[in-house]
C-alpha cells in the first residue's frame, strides 16, 4: 500500500500511460507539455540494425526512443540523456514500468556535458531527434517543457553535433532527424564535426508534396560518399498511411 501511495504521489494528474504498438511496451505522457509524434518512430526504425550495441539518444523527452530502439534494434544498452528533470523522471518511471532498467538507463543532463557524464568515444550509435528550431525562430511556444523541445533554448544544433562526435566511437554511426530548411546547417556541422553523412532519406506528407522532414545517417570519420535513399511519405492519396508507414509501425 505504501508503495502504491507513493507513485501516485509522483504522478501528474495529467499524466496517461499509453502503449506504443510495439510489443506490450507502455509510456507514461503528459499532453499538457508534450506527446511524441511519428518523428520518433521514424528514426527509432532508421536507426534499428544496431544488434547489441551501446547507443544513446540525446533530448531522449519522456523516453521513447529508447523503448522503439530496445524494440527493434535488441541493444546492448541504451542511454537517454534530458535537460529537463520532470520530464526525465517521467522517463525514469517508464522505463521502470516496463521493467527495463538493466537495459534502458535515463541521465538527467545538458546536452553540453553529456560526454563527460557517458564518456567520450565509448559509444557504437546515437540518435536524436533535436529542437527543430533555431533560437530566435518562430513563435516561442509559452510552456517552458513545450518551448524546450522545439526551439534551442538548451541546446543549439551544433552542441548536439559536436557531442555526437565526442561520445561515439571511430566508424560509429549517428542518425538524425530535422527539417530541410535546416539541411545546410546540419550538413555542415556534420562534417565540421567528424560525422560523415552517408545516407539521406526525405519524409513527405503525401507522395506529391514537398518533404517536411529528413532522416540522415552519418559515420565518425567515415569516407565522403552520400547516397540518397528513396522518399518515404507518410499518407496515401485517399487518407491513411502508406504501406511503408504501416510496417514501419508494425502494423501489416
Amino acid at each position: 500500500m505504501i508503495m502504491k501511495k507513493k507513485q501516485r504521489e509522483k504522478t501528474d494528474p495529467g499524466e496517461r500511460i499509453d502503449r506504443i504498438g510495439f510489443g506490450e511496451l507502455k509510456l507514461i505522457q503528459n499532453p499538457r507539455w508534450f506527446c511524441y509524434g511519428i518523428d520518433a518512430v521514424l528514426l527509432g526504425d532508421f536507426a534499428k540494425n544496431h544488434r547489441n550495441a551501446r547507443i544513446t539518444d540525446l533530448g531522449t523527452g519522456t523516453g521513447i526512443l529508447p523503448l522503439i530502439l530496445y524494440h527493434k534494434a535488441k541493444p546492448f544498452h541504451v542511454t537517454g540523456v534530458e535537460v529537463q528533470e520532470e520530464v526525465a523522471e517521467m522517463a525514469r518511471r517508464t522505463v521502470e514500468l516496463n521493467a527495463l532498467s538493466e537495459k534502458i538507463t535515463i541521465l538527467k543532463g545538458n546536452v553540453k556535458d553529456a560526454a563527460s557524464q557517458i564518456g567520450r568515444q565509448t559509444q557504437d550509435a546515437l540518435v536524436t531527434n533535436p529542437p527543430y528550431m533555431a533560437a530566435g525562430e518562430g513563435i516561442l511556444n509559452e510552456a517552458a517543457e513545450r518551448a524546450a523541445a522545439r526551439h534551442e533554448i538548451l541546446g543549439s544544433l551544433e552542441d548536439f553535433i559536436s557531442c555526437a562526435s565526442e561520445i561515439l566511437k571511430e566508424g560509429g554511426s549517428f542518425y538524425m532527424i530535422h527539417r530541410p530548411h535546416r539541411m545546410v546547417d546540419v550538413m555542415v556541422l556534420c562534417r565540421r564535426y567528424r560525422l560523415e553523412p552517408k545516407q539521406m532519406q526525405l519524409i513527405q506528407p503525401r507522395k506529391d508534396q514537398s518533404p517536411n522532414l529528413f532522416l540522415l545517417h552519418c559515420v565518425k570519420y567515415g569516407r565522403p560518399e552520400l547516397k540518397i535513399l528513396e522518399p518515404l511519405w507518410v499518407y496515401e492519396e485517399e487518407g491513411g498511411y502508406s504501406q511503408r508507414i504501416r510496417q514501419i509501425y508494425e502494423r501489416t
